[in-house]
C-alpha cells in the first residue's frame, strides 16, 4: 500500500519547513502519507499542480510567489479562501474539482489566541502592511470581535482598498485605514504583516505605538529575533512573538482539511524551535 503523496509548491522552496511540519504531523496522528517540496517554474505553476494531481496527489500547500495564481487557477474555493483572494491549500474534492482554500489567518489567530493567550475580543489592532499577507488574515482577525482593526501602509491607497473591502466584515469594529506615520497612540495588539524583517528594514512607526503591555507578532519567523520584533523590544515591548507557531497552526489546519484530523501543534512548535 503506497502513501498518499502531498507537497507544498513555491519559487524558491527549499528552505521551507513544510516537510518536517507535515512528517511531524503524520508521526503523530498515525496518518500515512509523503509529503514534498516542488519548485515550480516561475511561468508554469498551473502545469506543476495538473501534473501533481493527475499522477495520483492528494493536497498541495502553496507558498510565494503563487498563492494569487492558485486562487486563480481553482474551479472553486471555501468562503475564506474566497475573500483573502489567495489559496495557500490545494485539494481535488470528490467530482474531482480543483478547490482551494486559505488557513492563513486561522493560522495567525489560534496561535495569538490559544499559543501565546492572547484575547483579541474588544482589543484596539494596528496590522502593518496592505499586501497578499495581510489580506489573508483580515477576515478571521475581524471575526474575533475586536474594537478597532487599523490598517497601516506605505500607500494609504492600498490601506483604504483593503480597509472599504472588508467593511462588510467588520459589523461593529471600527476598521480604519492610515499611513505608517499616523498612529501616535499605544496599540493592544499590534501585527506585522510586512516582509521588511527579510531584508532588515522597519516601517517608519512612531515608538509611541508600543505601551507596556502591547501584544507585537511578526508574521515573520527567522531563527534570531526578528528585526521588528527586536524594535518593539527596544521601545520597551515585553511580549513579542515571531510567525514560526502561525507556520505551524495553518499547515494542521491544512492537514485537518485533508485528512479529517487536527494534529497537536504545540510538540511540532517545540520541535521546530529546538531545531
Amino acid at each position: 500500500m503506497t502513501n498518499d503523496l502531498y507537497a507544498v509548491v513555491g519559487h524558491p522552496i527549499s528552505h521551507s519547513k513544510s516537510p518536517r511540519i507535515h512528517s511531524l504531523f503524520a508521526q503523530q496522528t498515525g496518518e500515512a502519507l509523503e509529503y514534498t517540496a516542488i519548485q515550480a517554474p516561475l511561468d508554469d505553476f498551473a502545469g506543476t499542480v495538473t501534473e501533481f494531481f493527475d499522477r495520483g496527489g492528494k493536497g498541495l500547500n502553496v507558498t510565494v510567489p503563487f498563492k494569487e495564481q492558485a486562487w486563480q487557477l481553482a474551479a472553486q474555493r471555501t468562503a475564506r479562501a474566497e475573500k483573502a483572494g489567495a489559496a495557500n491549500t490545494l485539494y481535488r474534492d470528490d467530482q474531482g474539482r480543483l478547490t482551494a482554500d486559505n488557513t492563513d489567518g486561522c493560522g495567525l489567530v489560534r496561535d495569538l489566541t490559544v499559543n501565546h493567550g492572547v484575547g483579541l475580543a474588544g482589543a484596539r489592532i494596528l496590522v502593518l502592511g496592505a499586501g497578499g499577507a495581510v489580506r489573508g488574515v483580515l477576515e478571521p482577525l475581524l471575526a474575533e470581535r475586536p474594537a478597532s482593526v487599523t490598517i497601516a501602509n506605505r500607500t494609504l491607497a492600498k490601506a483604504e482598498t483593503l480597509a472599504q473591502l472588508f467593511a462588510p466584515e467588520a459589523a461593529s469594529v471600527a476598521l480604519s485605514a492610515c499611513g505608517f506615520t499616523e498612529p501616535d497612540q499605544p496599540f493592544d495588539v499590534i501585527i506585522n504583516g510586512t516582509s521588511a524583517s527579510l531584508q532588515g528594514d522597519l516601517p517608519p512607526l512612531s515608538p509611541a505605538v508600543i505601551g507596556i503591555d502591547t501584544v507585537v507578532y511578526d508574521m515573520m519567523y527567522a531563527l534570531q529575533t526578528t528585526t521588528f520584533n527586536q524594535w518593539a523590544l527596544d521601545q520597551g515591548a515585553r511580549h513579542v512573538h515571531d510567525g514560526l507557531g502561525m507556520l505551524v497552526e495553518q499547515a494542521a489546519e491544512s492537514f485537518r482539511v485533508w485528512r479529517g484530523v487536527r494534529p497537536r501543534s504545540e510538540p511540532v512548535i517545540e520541535v521546530l524551535r529546538n531545531d
